[in-house]
């Protein structure tokens, strides 16, 4: 019938199929605090008594730190508060509760930047994802300490950024990148395989970094450590995303994944499976990442998928 007709395949969808294919906007409330009796009960009914439809709740008590941890996404269709009087009610309901609060909206769309050396798996992974609309957020621009990887960015018109990086020059590259974070309003940054070690003054002003490491953290942390799973003759080899910290590798982890490796196996096909791996890990963390589906506990972190 609709091709008699001419009709194109939207238009051959019921009015239902076609109103659930288009998202409505949510707002998502991450909250981790001192837990406590009630608090899922005040924010059901906080939501309840104006209009709130929730369309997706999850929660965790952390009993070993006697924290409570949750995400709530309702719709926005229908609700009584607009986005600034709904931080402002929510600081009422929640800042009693003690801890800590984030609140987002669907409908604004994250910006991040993805920051890279000379390897190129993690980059073009990440780039082809952020074509498809997979990762859930704008990529601004990538940016790295040389120029090799430039022809796989400029043509898809992202900004491509080199700022090579020395002992002696890192202080100021580093206030040049946060200039650059700002400008272009990046909310996250993605080292996909930077290579590089960012200070903790760089940290302190721009906390919200994650990393991919080669190796199934705690295992191998540092340089090679394919080579080091190698020489040990493991069995499994993996990749680890994790937040970044002043602690080298040891940030809370967000994401990990596994392959199985044998003794016929060189470094190289180690190397080989592990970029697998690493693309995979990688692209999931920021993914839940901008999904706000992710909160830390301590060095820990709560992913609620």
């Amino acid at each position: 019938l609709c091709v008699e007709k001419s009709l194109s395949p939207s238009q051959c969808q019921p009015p239902s199929v076609l109103k659930s294919s288009m998202p409505t906007p949510t707002a998502i409330l991450l909250i981790s605090c001192p837990d406590q009796r009630g608090i899922v009960a005040r924010l059901a009914s906080f939501l309840f008594e104006r209009g709130g439809n929730i369309v997706d709740s999850d929660q965790h008590s952390d009993l070993q730190a006697g924290r409570f941890l949750g995400r709530l996404e309702w719709e926005l269709a229908g609700f009584q508060l607009g986005k600034e009087d709904l931080r402002a009610a929510l600081a009422e309901i929640v800042g009693p509760m003690g801890g800590s609060w984030e609140l987002h909206f669907s409908d604004e769309v994250p910006r991040i930047a993805i920051w890279c050396s000379r390897q190129e798996h993690c980059l073009l992974d990440l780039l082809w994802r952020g074509q498809a609309g997979e990762l859930g957020g704008d990529l601004a621009l990538v940016l790295s300490n040389h120029d090799l990887l430039r022809h796989h960015v400029e043509p898809l018109g992202i900004p491509f950024h080199v700022l090579p990086v020395s002992p002696e020059t890192k202080a100021a590259v580093e206030a040049r990148e946060l200039d650059l974070l700002r400008q272009e309003r990046v909310e996250l940054v993605v080292l996909a395989k930077y290579m590089q070690v960012l200070s903790p003054d760089f940290l302190r002003a721009f906390p919200n970094v994650i990393n991919i490491h080669h190796s199934f953290l705690p295992a191998f942390a540092g340089a090679q450590p394919y080579h080091q799973a190698h020489a040990r003759g493991v069995k499994l080899i993996g990749a680890t995303a994790h937040f970044v910290t002043e602690a080298l590798d040891a940030g809370p982890i967000i994401e990990q994944d596994v392959v199985r490796v044998s003794h016929r196996d060189t470094v190289e096909d180690l190397v080989r499976k592990g970029k697998d791996m690493e693309r995979l890990a990688l692209a999931r963390a920021v993914r839940l990442h901008l999904q706000r589906r992710v909160l830390t506990c301590g060095n820990k972190t709560v992913v609620f998928e």
